[in-house]
């Protein structure tokens, strides 16, 4: 099977390739800028079953280049994780987010659904679409964005359902919690805490740290993504996600204590990011139900694959960005 992956550069679309590689697919990855650096590239890492081809493409430009490559390749499932992913920073260029989030997917849109030969589109989306959520949350729950960022990709969520009621697009897209892992860039929590600790920086907590998430391993994510692609129901939505929580305070705090870094003198608190919600809490009964998923990888146990991943490229990652860059 030929997988398309839209957003092969980011960490979950690095990621989601090298499991559809593993699983012995063969992937067309495309992203806007030139392939990552290798810490970056898990596909890259070691050798699988599957083959990887990479075009460099931007949804905002290069339209008729993609479609060109669909019509080649023709593959049966594409994966869509392409997105201006950052929240806080979506307040400086609102029109950049709807524009990548919104504009360019429904052009997309009308791309696929000229492909007869498409058997199911992967949107790929957020539950910052609910903002904060209160509670436990099922996938019909009302949109409520609190972000520029939220607002675009509820936009394209909304476009996804359209496009399926007025042409028949046969997509399932999937809403994941707070995802991690090795490979994941600097600015994220997880590998910034860490990065932070090994080399002696000190670490901003936004609003002490108190908002509430639940962190899940991308592979288990990668392993829902393919479930939901294969056995999905058309024009569903699956949440993917663990059932426990915790603060942004006590993750920074055991990664501090398992690397011995005192918490005190490693980190900085400092005032909450504008919009930010408080917690996002969604209920995954029917992916477990109706797919058969659940999640494998305990967060100890993924923390402690991340430290070794960060430990093992220490070196070309502080020569890479550890702030977020923001391409228009």
């Amino acid at each position: 099977m030929t997988w398309l992956v839209i957003g092969s550069n980011s960490f979950s679309g690095a990621q989601f390739c090298d499991y559809l590689m593993e699983k012995g697919h063969d992937v067309i990855g495309v992203s806007r800028s030139e392939e990552v650096a290798l810490p970056y590239r898990p596909y890259a890492w070691e050798e699988r079953p599957g083959s990887f081809r990479f075009r460099q493409i931007d949804l905002n430009h290069d339209l008729d280049a993609l479609g060109a490559i669909m019509r080649e390749a023709r593959p049966g499932y594409v994966a869509n994780f392409a997105a201006q992913s950052m929240v806080g920073e979506s307040w400086q260029n609102p029109d950049h987010w709807m524009q990548t989030n919104a504009v360019a997917l429904v052009r997309l849109l009308d791309l696929l659904r000229g492909c007869d030969w498409l058997e199911r589109y992967v949107h790929v989306t957020t539950p910052e679409v609910y903002g904060s959520t209160g509670g436990w949350v099922r996938e019909d729950h009302a949109f409520n964005p609190s972000t520029p960022y939220a607002v675009s990709r509820a936009a394209g969520d909304m476009a996804v359902m359209a496009w399926h009621r007025a042409y028949g697009l046969p997509f399932v897209a999937t809403r994941a919690a707070n995802v991690y892992g090795p490979g994941q860039q600097l600015y994220r929590i997880i590998p910034r805490t860490i990065l932070y600790a090994l080399t002696g920086q000190t670490l901003q907590l936004h609003g002490g740290g108190y908002s509430e998430r639940s962190f899940i391993h991308m592979r288990d994510v990668s392993s829902a993504t393919l479930a939901a692609a294969e056995r999905g129901r058309v024009a569903e939505t699956y949440h993917i996600s663990t059932t426990s929580q915790i603060s942004i305070r006590d993750l920074v705090a055991t990664i501090l204590e398992e690397l011995g870094k005192p918490f005190d003198e490693s980190v900085e608190e400092v005032g909450e990011r504008l919009g930010k919600d408080q917690s996002y809490m969604l209920a995954t009964d029917k992916i477990r139900t109706e797919l058969g998923w659940h999640d494998e990888i305990p967060l100890a146990e993924g923390v402690g694959e991340t430290i070794d991943w960060v430990r093992a490229n220490l070196d070309a990652l502080k020569a890479l960005p550890q702030s977020y860059v923001h391409k228009p």
